[in-house]
């Protein structure tokens, strides 16, 4: 998915503000499902982060274009791990590992397996 680097994105130096790297990360996850008419919401349940190491490469300015590649690094009965990669023209600048795990109720349940199927699909080769 590719995102534009807007005044709102930036703090006061012009930088990307490090907590908006991780949104564009989500936006890029819920994109994905949305483009497949799916979403992050299924059945009553939804993804939740349990757990993210964000590593920041080289910073983000203003008018800068960026693409979000996401890719599983596993995936199990309730949880997936991704890997999210940031980069400006083919440059990395950004990575992020992240566990969600998928919950109803406010209580860890299973994928189904149309679910688990469509994630694999949808993930494993982005």
């Amino acid at each position: 998915m590719k995102i534009r680097v807007y005044y709102e994105d930036t703090d006061a130096g012009g930088v990307v503000y490090h907590t908006n790297y991780i949104k564009f990360c989500e936006r890029a996850r819920s994109e994905i499902l949305f483009s497949h008419g799916s979403s992050p919401a299924v059945n009553d349940g939804h993804m939740v982060v349990k757990s993210l190491c964000a590593d920041f490469l080289k910073p983000a300015v203003l008018g800068d274009m960026l693409e979000v590649k996401s890719e599983i690094l596993k995936l199990g009965g309730a949880s997936m791990e991704l890997r999210q990669d940031i980069f400006r023209d083919n440059e990395k600048i950004f990575t992020l590992t992240i566990l969600l795990v998928f919950v109803k109720n406010a209580k860890l349940c299973k994928f189904e397996e149309s679910h688990k199927e469509l994630l694999q699909k949808l993930f494993g080769n982005n």
